[in-house]
């Protein structure tokens, strides 16, 4: 019998993507995901491992206004221990689901590790949503401790359920907060624990996270990620964002979202990088800019959203020690990459992946880099697209993983554990095995995305299954088109989607989220349409415009499928909506 290392393992196949970076076709070629054993936690064999004896910065926040924490890598492992054993004190045990509702503050990151060192399941939890979504996740996701805020915590008074809570910041808070949050433990109170060490007592393939997904175009699921398939299958994140030993890391991404765990937790403490998290009341890209120069980093990730803020206030000068910018959460134009490489010499690196998944296709350090492509399947990732028609591989199709290869090792030890295929992809959705079963049948975990292959390999996004319609027989991608329209000026944002016709099955309807100043008139419907028509294609031709605000999912994606409704709705009726504009109320513009 073989015994694994599981440290040795994981630091191996790190250390390889690190000797490749640069190198990206070799990077590809070449690894192979880590055999960590049946006991492998993160915590305990990566973390603790790079922390001990560590005074090197591993978290650094910064205010706006004033005020900073910094913690390093030593301190925050005998912290992470103290609250691990103080956790235990009040009972939490492993398999308990704990929901973490908290901003971007340090006793998170705090939590999640030693959260992580006993086996309680982490449930991040955006603080934005209200007591009626917090209510479903607590009985959807078996919530049994809530750890939270007091301006937080008091929406659990309207909160029904099994839970314990926990208050973070009690001795701060208002008078009226604390007597709402009475039978609440106070978190400051783990600071008398114990700073002993806490065993390792968790199983390879155990729970370790929860994720609710975005809930584009539906009610959200339930993901869950073991301590394999998110902790190993970030080295895939890692070798994306091209972060290294020594790097200061920022990332534009919200607590409670996937995202955050990517690139706020694991890729970059990986590698024993700095991870700089930078709050402010308001998104303020100046402030952003001068802290990212202020504080030497150099490695930036941010959602299209934010890139596109930064091009609109005209932040042209390039922060002094950036290397790496990435982008991901939804398509990144074309535009915007010029646009930066041209202020700030360096192209942003799009990636795509899932909350089900780590990072799956992407632009790696060293790629040539096609505008408005996602890249290339990233390391140890093995991408199909498949004609949902048909279930024929193709050229264009759904984006798929496959689940049913055989062991490309068979001679390995037999007493070892299975290897997962692929590391990086969900074990399922959580009580829901008819979800999962749908999701992975055929031997192919379909991701409900749509993307083209070029003949070189390199994968760009057209839509998600649900968006992508057809105009007179020819299917039109929202995301090219919204891309043509945010080259307009007076467009700050796009949302597509296909609004039922009679004589060509559905007419491209754009939402418009206009750009700071900008009349929603006759003049700036005119001269949107005119752009449209001479920017696109006839079949994708922009026929109706409507300025509108655009209905979101909390962590920030358009929900189109509410748009898609209105105009269903609305054809049903035989009603024109009264507050859009049609290429037929511009003579000019017909034909």
């Amino acid at each position: 019998m073989t015994h694994h290392d599981p440290s040795a393992a994981f630091f191996a196949a790190r250390d390889q993507l690190l000797a490749l970076a640069g190198d990206p076709a070799r990077a590809r070629a070449e690894f192979r995901w880590p055999e960590v054993g049946p006991d492998f936690n993160w915590a305990h064999d990566v973390f603790d491992r790079i922390a001990e004896g560590n005074d090197a910065t591993a978290l650094h926040i910064v205010e706006q206004g004033g005020g900073e924490t910094v913690r390093s890598f030593a301190q925050l492992k005998r912290r992470s221990d103290q609250v691990a054993q103080w956790m235990r004190s009040i009972g939490a045990r492993r398999g308990d689901v704990a929901m973490l509702m908290l901003g971007n503050r340090v006793e998170l990151w705090e939590i999640m590790l030693a959260a992580m060192k006993i086996g309680v399941v982490i449930l991040p939890t955006s603080v934005v949503l209200g007591a009626h979504e917090l209510q479903d996740r607590v009985e959807r996701g078996s919530v049994r401790w809530v750890f939270a805020a007091a301006e937080d915590a008091v929406k659990f008074a309207e909160v029904p359920g099994d839970y314990r809570g926990v208050g973070v910041g009690l001795d701060t808070a208002s008078r009226d907060h604390r007597a709402q949050l009475y039978d609440w433990h106070r978190y400051e109170e783990s600071s008398a624990a114990s700073l002993a060490p806490i065993a390792k007592a968790t199983r390879s393939t155990d729970p370790a996270l929860l994720y609710f997904t975005s809930g584009t175009t539906s009610l959200p699921k339930i993901v869950v990620h073991s301590h394999t398939s998110y902790p190993v299958g970030h080295l895939s994140t890692m070798a994306w964002i091209g972060v290294r030993p020594g790097d200061v890391h920022l990332v534009i991404s919200a607590p409670g979202w996937g995202k955050h765990a990517w690139s706020s937790f694991f890729s970059p403490w990986h590698v024993g990088a700095t991870i700089l998290v930078v709050n402010s009341p308001r998104f303020d890209p100046e402030f952003l800019v001068a802290e990212l120069d202020r504080h030497g980093v150099t490695t930036f990730c941010a959602p299209p959203t934010v890139w596109r803020m930064l091009i609109q206030h005209r932040l042209e000068r390039r922060p002094r020690a950036l290397r790496e910018l990435v982008s991901a959460g939804e398509p990144l134009n074309p535009e915007v990459i010029a646009r930066i490489r041209e202020w700030w010499g360096l192209d942003i690196r799009d990636g795509y992946g899932q909350t089900e998944t780590t990072a799956l296709i992407g632009n790696m350090p060293g790629d040539r880099v096609v505008p408005g492509a996602m890249g290339l399947p990233l390391p140890g990732v093995d991408v199909v697209l498949v004609d949902p028609v048909t279930g024929e591989e193709a050229q264009e199709g759904e984006i798929c993983l496959r689940t049913d290869e055989a062991d490309p090792e068979p001679d390995r030890d037999a007493e070892a554990p299975p290897r997962l295929a692929p590391v990086n992809l969900m074990p399922g959705y959580f009580g829901d095995p008819g979800a999962t079963a749908r999701a992975t049948a055929g031997g192919l975990f379909r991701t409900g995305d749509v993307a083209v292959r070029d003949d070189s390999g390199v994968l760009t996004f057209v839509g998600r299954t649900d968006d992508i319609f057809k105009s007179s027989d020819f299917k039109v991608s929202p995301f090219e088109v919204e891309s043509a329209l945010i080259e307009h000026v007076s467009v700050a944002e796009a949302a597509v989607v296909g609004a039922p016709d009679e004589t060509r099955l559905n007419v491209t309807k754009a939402y418009v989220a206009l750009a700071a100043g900008v009349e929603a008139d006759e003049h700036t419907a005119h001269a949107i349409l005119a752009h449209a028509r001479a920017a696109l294609p006839p079949y994708m031709r922009v026929r109706r415009v409507e300025f509108f605000e655009l209905p979101k999912t909390s962590s920030g994606k358009i929900r189109r499928v509410e748009l898609r409704q209105r105009e269903v709705s609305a054809y049903g009726e035989g009603r024109r909506i009264e507050t859009e504009w049609r290429e037929e109320d511009f003579p000019g513009l017909k034909g």
